[in-house]
C-alpha cells in the first residue's frame, strides 16, 4: 500500500492489483459509463465484499427497488438479503420524481443527508454506494445550485469518513452528464462497453487516482457467474522464471531430435502448417504425456468440441477421455467470434488461474485473425505468452498456414516462440505426404533433418530422413526408392555369396590336391624307410656272415 493514501480492498479480482490496494478509504470514487456497462454490479461487489470483510455498508438506490437489486445480484452468488438480515448492509431506496418536485429558492439536500446518516448509523457503515447520481440531481435546473449541492454531497461523504462509490451515466463530451463529479472525486473509474464488428467488449480504465500510482491502461473485465472481475494481464513482462527441466512431447522420435530429450518446461512451442498436417494431433500428444506424468492440462479449442477432440484422438491411439474423467484434462471450446479478443484473453486467464494446469494448448491461434486486426491479435497472444511463462506453464500454440511458406506466421508470433515446428503436407507422385521441420529450439541443440510425419493407430512416428537424388523422399517415392535399394542390396548379396561359394570350392579342391600330394609323399617316405631298413638288414646279415666265415677259418687252422 502506498504511504499517505489508505486504501480499502474491493475484493474484485484483479482490480485491487491495478489500483495497488483498492479504492481510497474515506473518500468518494466515481464509477461512470454508459448504460449496461456494469456500474451497479461493480458497486454491489464492492459493498458485498466489504460487508463480508467486516465493513458494513449502505446501498442507496434512486432508481431500482431494493427487491430488484437483491434479485439482480442473486444469480452472481451475492446473498444480499442475508447480509441485510444480519444488518451488515442497509438498502435505502429514495424515489425522486422530477414531475413532483419544484426547485424553489435555496433548495438543498439536507433531507437526503439526514436519511443517509440514519442508514449509516443503523448498520455502522464504513462504505456507501449511491446509484445513480443523475437520478438524484434530475430535479435541479439551476446549474449553480446543482454544482453547489454536488460539492456539498462529496464533502459530506468525506466528513463522515465513508468509502463511497458513486455511479454516473456517461455524458456528451464529459465523463458524466453534470461534468463536475469527475473533478471533485478522488478516484474516477470509466467502464466501457463497446461493439466492433458485431463483437462486444467490456473494458475498464482508471481515469484518475489522487495521491497514488495506478495502472493507466485499458483492462478487460468480465461479468460472469462469480461477479465482477478484472484481469490486468497487460502489465506482464519478461521477468519470469526459466527451467532446465525437460518435458517429453509424447512422441519418442520428436524427443530424440532434441539433445537431452524433450522441451524445456514453461516453453512456448508453436506448431504451424497447412490444414490436415497434424498440428492438433501433435499438440494432444503433449497433453497426453503431461497427464500421464500426473500433471494437469487445459485445451482451448476454437474449431472443435471436446467430444470431437476425444473421438479424433482415438484414431492415433490416444485415450484422452480418461484424463477428462480423472480431472487432469479440461477442454474449453468456443468460436473465436463469440467474444472479443480481450474477452477471450480474460476468460482464458480466468480459467487457467482456476484450474492451474502445467500445460495449455491454444488450437489454433490463427482463428483470431477474423476477430480483429493482426496487431490486436498479436498483442493479445503476446499477453497470453507472458502470462503462461510468468506462471511456469508450458504453452502449445497451433497456427494454420494457407501456403507452404516457412518464413512467417499470419499472426506474427514465430519470433516470440521458444520452439517452432513446421508441418507440411506435400503432393508428390499424386499423393500427399506429411513432413516435419524443427525450425528452432532455443537453448538446446537439435536435429535439422526433415522427418516424414506418419500417423498410425499406435501413435505418431517420425521416420528417419531418406535422401534421394533430388532431396528427401516421402510416401510412395520413398517406398519405391527403398524397394530399389533392397533389390540392389539383394543383387549384391547374391553376387557376394556366389563368389564366396566359388572360393570355397577352390579351397576344397586345393585341400584335396594337398591331401593327395601329402599321401603320395607319405607313401614314398614309407617305401624309403622300407628300403633303408632292408639295406640295414642286408649289411647286418653280411657282417654276420663274414664273422661266421672268419670263425670257421680259425677253427680249421687249429
Amino acid at each position: 500500500m502506498t504511504a499517505g493514501i489508505e486504501k480499502a480492498l474491493t475484493g474484485i479480482e484483479g482490480f485491487d492489483d491495478i489500483t495497488m490496494g483498492g479504492l481510497p478509504r474515506g473518500r468518494p470514487t466515481l464509477v461512470c459509463g454508459s448504460a449496461g456497462c456494469g456500474k451497479t454490479l461493480f458497486a454491489s461487489t464492492f459493498l458485498v465484499n466489504g460487508a463480508r470483510a467486516g465493513e458494513p455498508g449502505v446501498f442507496v438506490t434512486f432508481e431500482e427497488r431494493p427487491s430488484d437489486i437483491v434479485d439482480n445480484v442473486a444469480s452472481l452468488g451475492f446473498e444480499l438479503d442475508s447480509l441485510v438480515e444480519e444488518e451488515l448492509i442497509a438498502i435505502e431506496h429514495i424515489a425522486i420524481d422530477p414531475s413532483e418536485l419544484a426547485e424553489v429558492g435555496d433548495y438543498d439536500l439536507e433531507g437526503l443527508f439526514m436519511r443517509l446518516e440514519l442508514a449509516v448509523e443503523e448498520v455502522g457503515a464504513k462504505r456507501i454506494v449511491l446509484d445513480t447520481i443523475e437520478s438524484l440531481f434530475s430535479a435541479f435546473q439551476n446549474p449553480a445550485i446543482l454544482r453547489a449541492e454536488i460539492r456539498r454531497l462529496f464533502d459530506w461523504l468525506k466528513d463522515k469518513g465513508l468509502t463511497a462509490v458513486i455511479t454516473g451515466e456517461r455524458g456528451d463530451g464529459a465523463l458524466t452528464r453534470q461534468g463536475l463529479e469527475e473533478y471533485v472525486s478522488d478516484c474516477v473509474i470509466l467502464l466501457d462497453h463497446r461493439v466492433h464488428n458485431q463483437i462486444s467488449t467490456r473494458r475498464m480504465r482508471i481515469v484518475k487516482y489522487r495521491g497514488t500510482p495506478h495502472g493507466t491502461n485499458e483492462y478487460p473485465f468480465l461479468i460472469g457467474e462469480d461477479g465482477f472481475s478484472v484481469l490486468p494481464v497487460s502489465s506482464l513482462g519478461l521477468e519470469h522464471q526459466v527451467y532446465d527441466e525437460r518435458l517429453s512431447s509424447g512422441i519418442a522420435d520428436l524427443d530424440a531430435m532434441l539433445t537431452g530429450g524433450g522441451f524445456h518446461r514453461a516453453s512456448s512451442i508453436l506448431f504451424s502448417g497447412v490444414a490436415g498436417a497434424g498440428k492438433s494431433s501433435v499438440a494432444m500428444c503433449f497433453v497426453d504425456a503431461a497427464c500421464a506424468r500426473g500433471e494437469r492440462a487445459m485445451v482451448f479449442s476454437f474449431e472443435e468440441s471436446a467430444d470431437q477432440i476425444v473421438r479424433n484422438m482415438r484414431s492415433i491411439g490416444l485415450d484422452v477421455a480418461k484424463w477428462i474423467d480423472e480431472g487432469r484434462l479440461r477442454c474449453i471450446s468456443a468460436r473465436p467470434t463469440f467474444y472479443s479478443l480481450e474477452m477471450h484473453l480474460a476468460i482464458m486467464v480466468r480459467e487457467i488461474s482456476r484450474f492451474r494446469p502445467s500445460l495449455v494448448v491454444l488450437d489454433p491461434i490463427s482463428a483470431f485473425l477474423d476477430s480483429g486486426e493482426q496487431l490486436e491479435v498479436q498483442a493479445m497472444l503476446l499477453r497470453m505468452v507472458d502470462y503462461l511463462k510468468s506462471n511456469g506453464i508450458t504453452g502449445i500454440f497451433t497456427n494454420l498456414a494457407h501456403d507452404q511458406t516457412v518464413g512467417k506466421t499470419d499472426a506474427g508470433l514465430s519470433s516470440l516462440m521458444d520452439a517452432w515446428l513446421l508441418l507440411l503436407n506435400r503432393e508428390v507422385n499424386g499423393e500427399f505426404n506429411r513432413e516435419l521441420y524443427l525450425l528452432k529450439a532455443r537453448g538446446m541443440a537439435h536435429s535439422n533433418q526433415v522427418r516424414e510425419f506418419v500417423m498410425t493407430e499406435n501413435g505418431i512416428r517420425l521416420l528417419e530422413p531418406y535422401l534421394g537424388a533430388h532431396g528427401a523422399l516421402t510416401g510412395s517415392a520413398r517406398r519405391l526408392a527403398e524397394a530399389q535399394d533392397r533389390r540392389q542390396e539383394t543383387s549384391r548379396r547374391a553376387e557376394v555369396m556366389a563368389l564366396q561359394d566359388k572360393v570355397t570350392q577352390r579351397r576344397h579342391r586345393a585341400e584335396l590336391e594337398i591331401a593327395t600330394l601329402q599321401a603320395e609323399v607319405a607313401a614314398e617316405e614309407a617305401e624309403l624307410r622300407r628300403l633303408l631298413k632292408a639295406e640295414e638288414d642286408y649289411r647286418n646279415q653280411a657282417a654276420a656272415d663274414l664273422a661266421e666265415l672268419a670263425a670257421g677259418r680259425n677253427a680249421s687252422g687249429g
